[in-house]
């Protein structure tokens, strides 16, 4: 019996792949491993965790782009719940930094005895959010543009400047980690000290983790503009990603005010 090659719906009806079940291990390794690196000082585990990680990501990111690009599965009804499934997750974003900021409020506009009543607490010497804070905005504000250059210029099929305003994007993504790495390393508090250094660390490094995410996102976008993936009207890819970014742009915008400027 032959079986079609063609389907006669729309929906895309995956095949079987490894990937959930090697990413499961993968993330399995990895947190199993950082607990060892934590209690007995052995990194062995966790490397083994980021490497089968890493290449199930790598894996299963080659397998959708060879559907949404060359099979041609990524139809105009699977496009769409592609979109709804990205505007829920970045929703769920919020929320998970809504708890972080729920958490630095409450502490902050009632502090409690045990912090001497005071915001920040006597003992912590608060970072100049005119100093690096400030350079960090502005260079998250300018990959901004350079992501929405990028998005007109793919839909007026200008390659050139979409190669450049990714290719911008991307180098800033990695100098505002760069800039927040040199920040943390030389940090007057710790993480330890008090619900100020607990709640600053956690809210700026999980945004931190967010960045390098969407660093990674978007020089994948560029990896695959530059093989001719995208096209005027097929590059929803490129769209989350930057959908992604402008995310994590108006969430450093909300720490750098609240946190940096008026926290400190």
């Amino acid at each position: 019996m032959l079986m079609s090659t063609h389907s006669n719906h729309p929906f895309h009806l995956v095949d079987y792949s490894p990937w959930p079940l090697t990413g499961a291990i993968g993330t399995m390794t990895l947190v199993s491993g950082m607990v060892k690196w934590f209690h007995q000082y052995s990194m062995i585990l966790i490397m083994v965790g980021m490497t089968i990680t890493i290449l199930t990501v790598y894996q299963w990111w080659r397998d959708v782009s060879r559907e949404g690009t060359f099979q041609g599965l990524h139809t105009y009804m699977v496009t769409t719940g592609l979109r709804w499934g990205m505007i829920l997750f970045i929703l769920s974003e919020v929320l998970f930094f809504s708890s972080f900021f729920w958490a630095f409020f409450h502490s902050s506009l009632s502090p409690s005895i045990e912090l001497g009543t005071l915001w920040p607490p006597m003992s912590i010497i608060p970072f100049n959010p005119f100093q690096i804070p400030l350079l960090n905005t502005t260079i998250l504000l300018a990959s901004g543009i350079t992501v929405t250059w990028a998005h007109h210029s793919l839909m007026e099929n200008n390659h050139t400047q979409t190669t450049q305003g990714l290719f911008f994007t991307v180098l800033l993504g990695v100098y505002f980690t760069m800039l927040q790495a040199y920040e943390y390393i030389e940090a007057p508090f710790s993480i330890a000290e008090a619900a100020y250094g607990s709640t600053f660390f956690v809210a700026t490094g999980f945004h931190g983790i967010h960045v390098l995410i969407g660093t990674t996102f978007l020089l994948i976008c560029l990896i695959r503009h530059l093989n001719g993936y995208f096209s005027k009207n097929h590059h929803f890819g490129f769209e989350a990603a930057a959908w992604y970014w402008h995310f994590v742009d108006i969430v450093w915008l909300f720490l750098y005010v609240s946190i940096y400027w008026w926290g400190g």
